[in-house]
């Protein structure tokens, strides 16, 4: 597919291996990947990866993420968490955040290496932005620069999430949800109906559903009831916090006060005006695309005696 500038990308299929677990990686990037910075992107609890940053949506301009930023230069790639998508759903787990967080270790190990490359640009969706500053936590030396899109800290604030709590007994009781496209629908009418196209919707939801009819409740389970599960003050990297204008998961006071306690002065916070939750499959999707090219792309900070 073509991404930024009418360049092609290449699209490559990648495998490895967490412990027994197997877990599928997606490439993408124009001409060479070589010399390439490259960007992990981490999908959120109710979707595979390459549905959310693969998704391919007739006369919609830029509509794969991968497509636009392989086009810009970058070498993209993203990986199905253990349970969702074409990796393995073996396990008789609920595959919470944590074990998202050792799904990232496995898959920047092996891009790393691939690559033979430094450390990654990382962005997280939702349940995957707690999935990848956990990551950062644990791994700071893989991260160069972290965007956390949709995440919630301690859930104060959330209407969304107080309206999940009510289903908490029910979500220990399993270790998977079925989903279908009443539920993909719902996602882009809980917070604030009207943000996103309803051809972008169907697009989303087929390509969801021809890989998943179920999903881990892990995720679930942790937003619930095992807030925070992140400690800004471990996170070393360069950070952007993403929030939509709209977005039910995280009151932006809950997110304003995980900012205040990021170490790293390298940080940026923004806000994305009739943005709601999933934001690559909003109408103003391109404004995202903006603000995570600029930080992505940004200088390194100079300092006296540097």
């Amino acid at each position: 597919m073509e991404g930024q500038g009418g360049v092609r990308a290449t699209g490559q299929e990648h495998w490895t291996r967490k412990g027994e677990v197997k877990l599928f990686l997606w490439g993408k990037f124009a001409g060479s990947p070589e010399g390439k910075p490259v960007i992990l992107f981490v999908h959120g609890s109710s979707m595979a990866s390459q549905p959310t940053f693969d998704l391919q949506v007739p006369g919609r301009l830029h509509s794969s993420v991968m497509d636009y930023f392989a086009g810009l230069g970058f070498d993209c790639w993203c990986v199905d968490m253990e349970g969702y998508g074409r990796s393995d759903k073996n396990r008789p787990i609920n595959c919470d955040i944590a074990n998202g967080a050792d799904d990232l270790e496995a898959a920047s190990s092996y891009i790393i290496k691939t690559r033979q490359c430094g450390p990654l640009l990382v962005y997280g969706i939702s349940s995957g932005a707690l999935r990848a500053a956990l990551f950062a936590e644990r791994c700071p030396e893989r991260v160069a620069r972290l965007a956390l899109d949709a995440m919630v800290w301690t859930g104060d604030g959330s209407p969304t999430l107080a309206e999940r709590r009510k289903k908490l007994p029910e979500f220990k009781q399993k270790l998977r949800r079925p989903i279908d496209r009443a539920f993909v629908h719902s996602i882009f009418t809980r917070d604030h109906a009207g943000t996103a196209e309803d051809k972008v919707i169907d697009a989303f939801a087929d390509a969801i559903l021809a890989l998943d009819d179920s999903v881990p409740i892990g995720t679930y389970v942790d937003m619930c009831e095992n807030l925070p599960v992140n400690d800004p003050r471990n996170i070393k990297a360069p950070t952007l916090i993403m929030r939509g204008e709209y977005d039910g998961i995280a009151g932006i006071e809950d997110l304003l006060a995980f900012f205040d306690l990021l170490p790293n002065p390298d940080k940026q916070f923004a806000v994305m005006p009739g943005i709601a939750h999933a934001s690559f499959q909003q109408k103003n999707y391109l404004l995202a695309y903006h603000i995570l090219r600029a930080f992505f792309t940004q200088p390194a900070p100079i300092y006296r005696g540097a």
